[in-house]
């Protein structure tokens, strides 16, 4: 049996759907997942990752409505070419933009200095650019 395409840490406080929507999304924008490709069921991602088949429903529907999943009945979810958004959602960006700070806060409690974070931050960003 394969690895699952992404883990779940229970003991974060981030929701299950949301850690598969946000390693799913990583796959995705590093091209580690192409245009059609097909994802695992979800039941059966659901019993490799020991959760109820509803989260992982969740959170391929939410990647769905990002338009990178095609959902059908049967056939599970098929990956589609995505361009990124002509004009960005600007509420969307801002409530983004929030949990970047959260997160850049945190690393800075954590223990690095603004300047190692600055410097993750710019080698995150050049990982997605084309």
């Amino acid at each position: 049996m394969a690895a699952p395409l992404v883990s779940i840490d229970t003991a974060s406080p981030v929701p299950a759907y949301r850690q598969i929507v946000d390693g799913l999304r990583r796959h995705l924008v590093d091209g580690r997942l192409a245009p059609g490709d097909l994802l695992p069921p979800v039941r059966q991602l659901a019993l490799d990752l020991g959760l109820h088949f509803n989260t992982v429903a969740t959170a391929y529907r939410a990647l769905a409505e990002e338009g990178w999943l095609d959902l059908r009945r049967r056939r599970g979810a098929l990956v589609l070419a995505r361009d990124a958004p002509r004009t960005p959602d600007r509420s969307r960006v801002e409530q983004l933009l929030q949990r970047l700070n959260a997160l850049t806060a945190e690393l800075y409690t954590a223990g690095l200095s603004r300047r190692q974070v600055a410097a993750a931050l710019r080698r995150l960003a050049q990982g997605v650019e084309p």
